[in-house]
C-alpha cells in the first residue's frame, strides 16, 4: 500500500512520484535505487529541498512515518520505506540497527553495552530515543563498525 503525503510542524514530503514528468528514474546511474543514492527530494514549508545522503545522521519510522534527521538537527519526512530506503544507500555508509533505526557510519558517536548483551548507539547528533541493537545483531553491527 502505498503511503499518503503527510504533514506536520517539521514539514512533510510530497509524494513527487506523482508530479508529472517524473518517470521514477535515478538520474545519476539511470535506475530507481541502487546501492548509491546521493540525495533524497524533500518537501518543507512549501519548498522543495534537496537533502544530501552524505549530510544524513540517521533514518527513523516515528508513527509508520519514515524521517530524515541530518547532522544539523533538521528532520524531514521521507516518503519511502526503511525498507526501500535501505536498499537505495550503501550498505558500507548506512546500517539497519532495528526495525526502526538505519543509521550512518559518521553518525555512530560511540556504542555501549546494554541490558541482555544488547548494544545502546549513542550518535553524533542528540535525540531522545534510544538506538538499541539486539544481541542477535550486536556481532555484524560491531563488525561493520570495524570492517567497514
Amino acid at each position: 500500500m502505498e503511503r499518503q503525503s503527510q504533514t506536520n510542524g517539521a514539514g512533510f514530503i510530497a509524494d513527487f512520484r506523482t508530479l508529472p514528468g517524473y518517470n521514477g528514474m535515478n538520474h545519476e546511474s539511470g535506475s530507481i535505487g541502487g546501492k548509491n543514492k546521493k540525495s533524497f527530494l524533500v518537501y518543507k514549508r512549501n519548498k522543495y529541498i534537496v537533502v544530501p545522503t552524505e549530510t544524513i545522521a540517521f533514518f527513523y519510522v516515528k508513527n509508520e512515518t519514515t524521517l530524515i534527521v541530518c547532522f544539523d538537527k533538521q528532520e524531514y519526512f521521507v516518503s519511502y520505506s526503511l525498507d526501500q530506503i535501505q536498499q537505495m544507500v550503501s550498505d558500507q555508509q548506512f546500517y539497519r540497527l532495528n526495525r526502526q533505526y538505519l543509521i550512518n557510519f559518521s553518525a555512530v558517536k560511540e556504542v555501549e553495552h546494554y541490558f541482555a548483551r544488547k548494544l545502546l548507539v549513542n550518535p553524533a547528533v542528540s535525540f531522545n530515543d534510544r538506538l538499541l541493537v539486539s544481541k542477535e545483531k550486536a556481532r555484524s553491527f560491531l563488525d561493520w563498525l570495524e570492517n567497514r
